[in-house]
C-alpha cells in the first residue's frame, strides 16, 4: 500500500475536528496522530508488554484471527452495532488495526473509523496495513480520550480492559464520547463460574491483568447514560453491549 500514508493522513485530518483540544502542530510523522509524544506512562504488565514488543505486535493479529476461528464469541459484534454509511466509529485499543479497518468498511467512504492505542509498534503496523482515507489511528490514553463529548455513533473496546490499570475509566470514556442513540460493544476475557473467576483472579495479579465483572461494567455504563445494557458470559469471554439514551 504505497499510498497508505497520504490516505491515512486524510483520516487523521478529519479526526482533528473531533478533538476537544486539537494540537496547534499535530505530530503525524509516523502516519498516526501522536498525542502522547515522550510523555511517561505507567509500566505495562507482562502480557501487555509482550503484545507491545515488535515481535508481539507482529504475532498479535495472527493470534487473534486463530482464536476467533476457534472461539466464535471472540468475533467482533459488527452485525449488532447498527453501523451505517457516513457514521463515525471508534475502536479503543485498536492494536494492529484490523477491527478499525472493518469498522471503516461498514461506515463507508463518507464515514470515519478511528483506532486509539498507546503502543507505537502496534500503531505503525496499523498504519502500514490499514490506514486509508476513512481509517485513521491516534496514539492516546484510552482513560482520557481526546475527543469531544458525543461524537461517535459506535464505540468498540475488544480484549483491552484486562490490559489497562483502572479499566472502568475506559468504560466511562467510551460512554462519554457516544452520541445519543449510539452503541458500545465491550469484550473482555473472563473465566465463567465462581471457581473460574477465582482462578482467573489468582492468575491475573502476577500477569498484570484486570478482570472487571459484568456488573461493574454495566454500573459504569448506566451511570454515564447508557440505559440499555446486555451482557453475556461464555466460558472464557464476557461481552457487554449497550445503547446510549436518545
Amino acid at each position: 500500500m504505497d499510498d497508505a500514508g497520504p490516505r491515512g493522513q486524510e483520516a487523521v485530518e478529519r479526526a482533528l475536528r473531533l478533538l476537544a483540544d486539537p494540537p496547534g502542530e499535530p505530530e503525524t510523522s509516523h502516519g498516526y496522530l501522536d498525542l502522547l509524544g515522550a510523555a511517561e506512562r505507567r509500566k505495562p504488565g507482562p502480557v501487555q508488554a509482550l503484545w507491545e514488543s515488535n515481535g508481539g505486535s507482529a504475532l498479535y493479529d495472527s493470534a487473534q484471527s486463530l482464536a476467533r476461528g476457534v472461539f466464535t464469541t471472540l468475533n467482533p459484534p459488527f452485525s449488532t452495532l447498527g453501523l451505517e454509511q457516513a457514521g463515525t466509529a471508534l475502536d479503543i485499543g485498536s492494536g494492529p488495526g484490523s477491527v478499525t479497518s472493518t469498522l471503516g468498511r461498514y461506515v463507508g467512504a463518507r464515514g470515519l473509523a478511528l483506532g486509539v492505542d498507546v503502543s507505537e509498534s502496534m500503531l505503525r503496523r496499523a498504519v502500514r496495513d490499514y490506514a486509508s482515507a476513512n481509517v485513521g489511528f491516534i496514539r492516546a490514553d484510552a482513560r482520557r480520550l481526546p475527543f469531544r463529548d458525543a461524537c461517535f455513533d459506535v464505540v468498540t473496546c475488544l480484549a483491552v480492559l484486562q490490559l489497562v490499570p483502572d479499566p472502568l475509566t475506559i468504560v466511562a470514556e467510551a460512554a462519554r464520547v457516544l452520541v445519543p442513540g449510539g452503541k458500545v460493544a465491550i469484550m473482555v476475557p473472563s473465566p465463567g463460574g465462581r471457581m473460574g473467576r477465582r482462578l482467573g483472579e489468582l492468575i491475573a495479579g502476577p500477569a498484570g491483568l484486570w478482570l472487571p465483572t459484568a456488573d461493574e461494567i454495566a454500573e459504569v455504563l448506566t451511570g454515564n447514560g447508557v440505559t440499555i445494557v446486555h451482557s453475556r458470559q461464555s466460558a472464557l469471554v464476557l461481552r457487554v453491549e449497550g445503547t446510549k439514551a436518545g
